[in-house]
């Protein structure tokens, strides 16, 4: 609303000469030349609305005021709409009129640049004086009347190129124009740099400015930001309409695809794809030229630092792999393989960070970025990190390690593998089961082969008719002769349990844990030999049956 009451300010002052041209002064000649098409007619129309309107705005105030003032400007509009198609199929009976319409404009447009050059100085002035608060406004309103003097300049050449259609050429005031315009761009271009490298400027301040001055920078970025997108906006337009006039508009083409990014139709050309091209080209071998014995330097530190560290990461994991190996500090083998892989790559990362730093880069924003990468995977991978926590519980624990029996996850077998992830377990009838570390750990987990020796638990029946002391001497001479049973700790034979079919004994030598099943399978299998030589019976469950018969005469 601020730019329509603007134009309105500027506008109806110089809007005076309509006068000259309401229906009174222009119907006389109208009736010299007898000229009555409707399109004339609506002219005059037009006119006479003009002249009502404007004077009715001098005894008006306020909202009211500017209300037709708008209406003035649309009437104004539609004027030269008119202008232009009676000009498109002018006849020698519409000649003068139109003639006298267009330099009524171009005295029109003349005054109003004048004016509103005023009030751009003026603004700009008042724009200097103003608080941060207020430059907010201010530049608002000058960007607002640089727009509208740039439009003022496009209506003037549109009415040069109307009278040499009407065979009244102004080729003095059209090259004044066509300089106004250039020196119009040149100020724009320089404009575009210097308000381009201020708000590069205050963003760089905004960044590290502490809480206190962040309010006074950012006002200060936003009045920037708004003089950049002004700018661009204006420059365009003088572009635009430098293009109609001829002018060579290359390098302000170039300037604004390197100011948006963006390369519309308008900028499409192939002057200015050569110049960027070229310019890409001039700045790559300068910098080539400047920078390239330093590159090279920097590189061959670069390729120097990450080899010396890839060998120094095999040479700290082979000088690990044999500390952890040791026999007296009994690890298991996936804390020796955590260890081992851990040393190299933390020595080859630190190179690394070493190389990068050498040839310039900024390590604070990667280390960063590896923090909020982190997080996010974090995040994503959830279960395979809950995986990886329990390798780690699994690795400081250790409750097994790779070659053990384990009973663990709801799975029987050997380890094969052990990861930080994941471990895996050949069970006895050779199949191989990935069990996940968070499943084992948060299980009961139990390892059959973790001490050296362990018990073999046996459970032999006789008959309620055989010879006790017979069995437990037959038992104690199997047990004790088997070459695989230990001596220490003693073993153990007992009638454990009155059963309800047999009387049972206990069995429990000790074996070495390796000799488990064998022990288990020859003893059971003796027993059964010796039990059979020496008369001792190895009862089936029996259950007794007892039947009573009642006679049917006596119920």
């Amino acid at each position: 609303m601020k730019i329509i009451v603007l134009l309105l300010m500027l506008l109806v002052p110089s809007l005076s000469f309509v006068q000259a041209s309401s229906p009174q002064a222009v119907s006389p000649q109208l009736a010299t030349q007898q000229v009555t098409s409707p399109q004339i007619e609506k002219l005059n129309n037009l006119d006479n609305d003009i002249s009502e309107l404007y004077n009715e705005s001098k005894n008006m105030t306020g909202t009211a005021r500017d209300v037709v003032r708008l209406q003035l400007l649309n009437k104004n509009d539609a004027l030269r709409e008119m202008i232009q198609d009676l000009i498109d199929e002018r006849t020698d009976e519409t000649h003068g009129i139109l003639l006298k319409q267009v330099n009524q404009q171009v005295e029109f447009i003349a005054d109003a640049s004048k004016y509103l050059l005023n009030k751009i100085a003026m603004t700009e002035k008042v724009l200097e004086q103003e608080t941060n608060e207020g430059k907010l406004s201010a530049q608002k309103s000058l960007d607002e009347s640089r727009r509208f003097s740039t439009r003022l300049l496009a209506d003037q050449w549109t009415n040069y190129q109307w009278l040499k259609l009407l065979d009244q050429s102004a080729p003095a005031k059209e090259k004044a124009l066509i300089g106004d315009i250039e020196r119009r761009l040149g100020f724009m271009s320089a404009s575009l740099t210097f308000d381009n490298q201020q708000e590069a400027l205050l963003s760089k301040q905004l960044k590290s400015a502490t809480e206190g001055e962040k309010t006074a920078i950012q006002l200060e970025h936003i009045i920037a930001q708004r003089k950049v997108n002004n700018d661009i906006t204006t420059l365009q337009f003088l572009v635009t309409l430098a293009d109609k006039m001829s002018l060579d508009t290359t390098q302000y083409k170039q300037q604004l695809f390197e100011a948006t990014g963006t390369l519309t139709d308008e900028l499409l050309n192939v002057d200015l794809i050569l110049s960027i091209v070229s310019t890409w080209g001039e700045g790559a071998g300068e910098w080539l030229a400047n920078n390239a014995p330093e590159l090279l330097f920097k590189l061959l530190i670069f390729v120097a630092i990450i080899l010396a560290f890839r060998w120094l990461k095999k040479l700290t994991r082979k000088m690990v792999k044999r500390a952890v190996s040791s026999p007296n500090l009994q690890l298991s083998r996936l804390i020796q393989d955590f260890f081992t892989s851990m040393s190299g790559n933390v020595v080859f990362a630190v190179g690394l960070l070493i190389a990068l730093s050498q040839v310039g880069v900024d390590l604070t924003p990667i280390l960063t970025g590896f923090g909020v990468a982190g997080l996010v995977i974090g995040f994503a991978l959830q279960d395979t990190l809950s995986n990886f926590a329990s390798g780690m519980m699994l690795l400081i624990y250790r409750p097994f390690d790779e070659g053990d029996f384990v009973e663990a996850g709801g799975v029987s077998g050997k380890v094969a593998h052990m990861s930080l992830v994941n471990t895996t377990i050949k069970t006895f009838d050779n199949q191989v089961i990935i069990v996940p570390n968070s499943k084992i750990w948060g299980d009961i987990i139990k390892n059959i082969t973790h001490e050296r020796v362990r018990r073999v638990d046996m459970v032999f029946g006789i008959g309620y008719s055989d010879d006790i002391a017979l069995a437990e001497t037959v038992l104690a001479d199997i047990v004790l002769s088997h070459a695989l049973v230990l001596k220490n700790p003693e073993t153990m034979i007992k009638l454990h349990t009155l059963n309800t079919s047999s009387v049972d004994f206990i069995v429990r030598p000790w074996v070495k844990t390796e000799d488990y099943w064998d022990v288990y399978w020859d003893i059971t299998r003796e027993v059964k030999i010796r039990f059979d030589k020496e008369g001792l019976s190895i009862p089936f469950p029996q259950q007794d049956v007892h039947l009573h018969m009642v006679d049917k005469a006596a119920e």
